[in-house]
């Protein structure tokens, strides 16, 4: 990708057909989804009571509902099983109600109720990769995390466990038709939740804005994501009551996933997605702990071998988003994350089971990750082995 100000800049855009952002916004889902469906599978968490009143206001539009449950991270097989669910009771609609595991599953069912063939067929890695062909089953987003910004995003990322990896699957036809994104739904959200996914969202405005696909609507989506993480999310995490920091949260998540999905992301994920078929960790909390150190890395690979790398440039900018400091250096930014993640009291990978002895085989299945494709320069064997040694 050509940088903004060079020569022949071209990049595309994509994302949900509609956006509707605030606070009170599931109120409008049911009368909407009345015009996409009339029998609709219910995606929600491992809490299905927090999706009761939807589901009665979905039934108020007569629309038949049925309940799915995804109680954690998940696994290709529960996305299978979501998808039979779906075709047995010959679904029109699917709507998501959760985090990023429950509408990324969402997601997954929606392609494969209009597209033939077998999951496999589409997964990135493990399976043959190939292209959907036709669009996703109307889909609905709802999200009551703020960090993964899978409403806006073209990808599903999924759990295979017997290859000990998480891989995506990835398509423009998978964009939702509609995504709400409604901050009160996040103000129940625990401390720790709030920190992990906020940490997320934060990485997902990073990783793009240093991209070597970024461009210039991404770049104006980074920034303010940044500045609203930067001045919002340890607030969240000391008073989840507050209106002001949950919608900064919500907004931030919402652009990360606007940006990831049309910049790419970077070394951050593409360690992290091995890691998480690996180790029983969050999603979040791995990128959290990863975050400072790919910094830290990326910035001395490119001082090395590419000095003149716009990406030295940009994480300079980084630095003074968050730390509200004109004259800030790169080093400033990746200290200002590091004693974030330390002061939210994020643990170290060590402690959910990464070993020495599992770098080889994560690093190995990292170089191999779509998600490197947007890091600013090429990362060695021995500076990602240096990266998870030092996040044990």
């Amino acid at each position: 990708m050509i940088r903004a100000g060079a020569k022949n800049m071209r990049f595309e855009f994509a994302t949900a057909t509609r956006i509707i952002f605030g606070q009170g916004s599931i109120n409008e889902v049911a009368p909407l989804a009345a015009k996409l469906g009339q029998r609709a599978l219910l995606v929600t968490g491992k809490n299905p009571e927090r999706g009761q009143r939807l589901f009665s206001q979905l039934r108020e539009q007569r629309i038949d509902v049925h309940l799915f449950q995804v109680p954690g991270e998940p696994t290709t097989s529960l996305a299978l099983e979501g998808v039979q669910v779906a075709r047995r009771i010959g679904c029109d609609l699917v709507i998501g109600l959760g985090g990023g595991s429950v509408l990324d599953t969402g997601k997954v069912i929606a392609a494969l109720l209009t597209n033939s063939g077998e999951l496999m067929d589409y997964l990135e890695i493990i399976g043959r990769g190939q292209p959907l062909t036709r669009p996703a089953a109307p889909y609905i987003a709802i999200p009551t995390t703020a960090g993964t910004g899978a409403e806006v995003a073209c990808n599903a990322v999924l759990i295979s466990p017997e290859h000990r990896v998480k891989i995506s699957m990835r398509s423009p036809l998978m964009m939702a038709r509609l995504a709400v994104v409604d901050p009160t739904l996040t103000y129940s959200l625990p401390p720790a939740i709030t920190a992990s996914s906020g940490l997320d969202a934060l990485t997902q405005l990073i990783e793009p804005f240093v991209s070597c696909q970024a461009n210039p609507l991404t770049d104006s989506l980074c920034r303010e994501g940044m500045q609203r993480v930067a001045r919002s999310l340890r607030r969240a995490c000391e008073d989840g009551s507050s209106q002001e920091s949950r919608e900064d949260m919500a907004l931030a998540s919402l652009f990360s996933g606007l940006a990831l999905a049309n910049a790419r992301l970077g070394a951050v994920h593409g360690l992290a997605g091995p890691l998480g078929g690996m180790i029983a960790a969050p999603h979040g909390m791995i990128c959290a702990r990863l975050l400072p150190l790919v910094m830290e890395a990326n910035v001395a690979a490119c001082k090395s071998r590419a000095p003149s790398a716009t990406a030295l440039a940009r994480y300079d900018e980084v630095a003074k988003i968050l730390t509200g400091k004109a004259a800030a250096k790169a080093a400033d930014g990746i200290l200002w994350v590091s004693e974030l993640c330390t002061a939210l009291g994020l643990p170290r990978l060590g402690e959910f089971g990464l070993t020495e002895d599992n770098l080889p085989e994560a690093v190995d299945k990292a170089q191999r990750a779509s998600s490197m494709k947007g890091n600013p320069i090429t990362l060695t064997a021995k500076e990602l082995t240096a990266i998870l040694r030092k996040a044990l």
